[in-house]
């Protein structure tokens, strides 16, 4: 919930609908409580994977640019986060892994969308090219998909991306 007079700029707006959306999506993965829907977790899958790509891609370098060319201390955190969320997506979901998903995202919205988070921080940064920033924002394809991999491999690089971010896959971890 926003505090009374807090009034989102465009990408806050935008882009904390595309985290709506993306919930609405994954809630529907786990519309049954034992297993996850694949259509729809594969909806998300993509769909998260552009969200992410839109701002590794091109937020967080223009933020970077707006502020004389040195990263926002945010951006570290965003970026490690971004790594175990995308490392989530790699092997076949389960109810463990959609849980961690949720968990990470939890935490990484709030710091995105709260007043004087990361979004509006980019609002404020971008000025007069927010409408350029917003027409590149919308246009940011769909992400091409791999398969799901659970080689020992990828699931070793999804411990050490977690455990780069500060988190496991542990459900009980809170």
């Amino acid at each position: 919930m926003q505090p009374r007079g807090y009034e989102p700029g465009p990408v806050a707006r935008f882009l904390a609908e595309d985290h709506q959306r993306l919930e609405h999506l994954l809630q529907t993965a786990l519309a049954p409580a034992d297993h996850v829907v694949r259509g729809a977790y594969d909806h998300f899958r993509a769909g998260l994977l552009r969200h992410i790509g839109m701002e590794e891609k091109i937020l967080l370098p223009a933020a970077q640019r707006w502020n004389g060319g040195k990263p926002l201390s945010i951006a570290a955190k965003l970026r490690l986060d971004h790594g175990a969320l995308a490392a989530l997506l790699m092997p076949t979901p389960t109810t463990l892994i959609v849980a961690t998903l949720r968990r990470i995202l939890e935490q990484h919205n709030l710091a995105e969308e709260s007043p004087d988070g990361w979004y509006e921080i980019c609002d404020r940064l971008a000025g007069a090219e927010a409408e350029q920033l917003m027409t590149r924002l919308r246009a940011t394809p769909e992400v091409a998909m791999l398969p799901h991999s659970d080689t020992a491999a990828v699931l070793g690089a999804v411990h050490r991306a977690l455990e780069r971010a500060g988190y496991t896959l542990d459900s009980d971890s809170r």
